[in-house]
């Protein structure tokens, strides 16, 4: 676990942006109710149960938390009842899923629960924490965000280092002001769907820690 030297940048850093974030949080659910039930029932139709994909990441001081989203691929096997390939249990519904970002929505229940934060740096897998180089696990020295600074520069078509460094730079300005122009730039990536490749995030994760490891 990183040792958190990180001070907080003036009152909102420290008192307001965990209030901003319950509020909205709780607010968006209400407003969001309805759409968040039709999506539930859908993927229950077409996709099965659990209708919530459940699974651990690391958040602020690195304590593990399970972020909650929205299944997006099916149980199918082969004839040996192993799971199939992740691109041939993705069916055009969870490509929908994924490419509007409504898979996320369910992680406003992470921001209630006080796991993570409107903005911030992504949580990643707990795989990765042992790869990470002292400088970069202070990435989780702030809750992890629902979207973030690297996600507005690139998202998955960053190289790894890159989206770290971001993180960094993030942790180093936070301001209202900033979180502010974060979230009004992912309005505008998820309404004309740019810098999306579904599904590379985490295998290129995967890969950066392999030529980590050797």
């Amino acid at each position: 676990m990183s040792q958190n030297n990180h001070k907080a940048h003036g009152p909102y850093e420290k008192f307001f942006k965990w209030l901003f974030d319950v509020v909205f949080s709780f607010l968006a659910l209400l407003i969001l109710s309805l759409i968040l039930l039709v999506i539930a029932i859908l993927v229950r139709i077409k996709l099965g149960s659990p209708v919530l994909f459940k699974q651990e990441r690391p958040g602020k001081n690195e304590k593990i938390f399970k972020l909650y989203k929205f299944r997006t691929m099916t149980d199918a096997r082969d004839a040996k009842g192993r799971l199939l390939s992740d691109e041939k249990r993705l069916t055009r519904f969870g490509r929908l899923l994924r490419s509007s970002s409504l898979d996320e929505l369910p992680e406003l229940f992470n921001i209630l629960k006080g796991d993570m934060s409107f903005v911030g740096p992504r949580p990643l897998l707990v795989e990765y924490l042992p790869y990470y180089t002292k400088k970069e696990h202070h990435r989780h020295d702030v809750r992890p965000g629902l979207t973030g600074w690297a996600q507005v520069n690139g998202r998955n078509l960053l190289k790894w280092n890159e989206k770290l460094n971001l993180d960094l730079d993030y942790i180093n300005k936070v301001s209202l002001l900033f979180d502010l122009k974060i979230i009004a730039l992912t309005v505008k990536k998820v309404l004309f769907r740019e810098d999306i490749q579904m599904g590379n995030d985490l295998k290129f994760g995967r890969l950066d820690v392999e030529r980590r490891k050797r």
